[in-house]
């Protein structure tokens, strides 16, 4: 017999992925305020493997426009720096010996926009991959009906599986809405 609440939590279970992937992703969007989440791409060569940057030293933001990285190891700082600038970060560290600061720099309305038009393909993304998983399902639900599944049942499940959706589909506006507003807040 086949389990449609299967086969619409897996639904469900593709949507969610698409929405944390898209929270994931546009936490790393700097936004003109000191956020350690920028660092999180960045691994550094210790030891002959490459980790986090947080593996090897401590990230942390001492004020909203500063990001201070303070390595546990002083062998470190050169490795750190050269991971930093050769990022796509785009911020050049300064080191005082003991600790190494990012300065965040305010973006220009410019600046602003790219970011916003950058979150707004990112947040379309997320919304296409929400589509993919309701499509999918929408074809496993019309398939089952040969394998004995009755119509009522399918259309019972493509009405839930369309209120999850759309679910979602707000949930992606949401964050992009308030991503927005954290890019475009001088």
């Amino acid at each position: 017999m086949i389990d449609v609440k299967e086969i619409l939590s897996g639904a469900e279970e593709r949507m969610e992925e698409a929405v944390m992937y898209l929270e994931e992703t546009l936490a790393r969007i700097r936004a003109g305020k000191a956020n350690v989440k920028i660092l999180d791409g960045i691994r550094v060569d210790s030891y002959g493997s490459m980790v986090p940057l947080a593996g090897v030293a401590s990230v942390t933001t001492p004020d909203a426009r500063t990001i201070a990285i303070k390595p546990w190891d002083k062998s470190m700082f050169r490795v750190i720096e050269k991971a930093i600038i050769d990022s796509e970060v785009g911020i050049m560290p300064e080191n005082n010996g003991e600790i190494i600061r990012l300065g965040i720099p305010p973006l220009t309305e410019e600046r602003r926009k790219q970011l916003a038009k950058q979150c707004g393909k990112e947040s379309e993304q997320a919304k296409v991959s929400v589509r993919n998983a309701r499509r999918d399902t929408i074809e496993k639900l019309k398939k089952s009906i040969k394998d004995g599944l009755s119509e009522d049942m399918e259309k019972d499940a493509e009405e839930k599986l369309q209120k999850t959706h759309d679910k979602y589909i707000k949930r992606i506006d949401e964050i992009l809405a308030a991503k927005e507003k954290e890019i475009m807040t001088v």
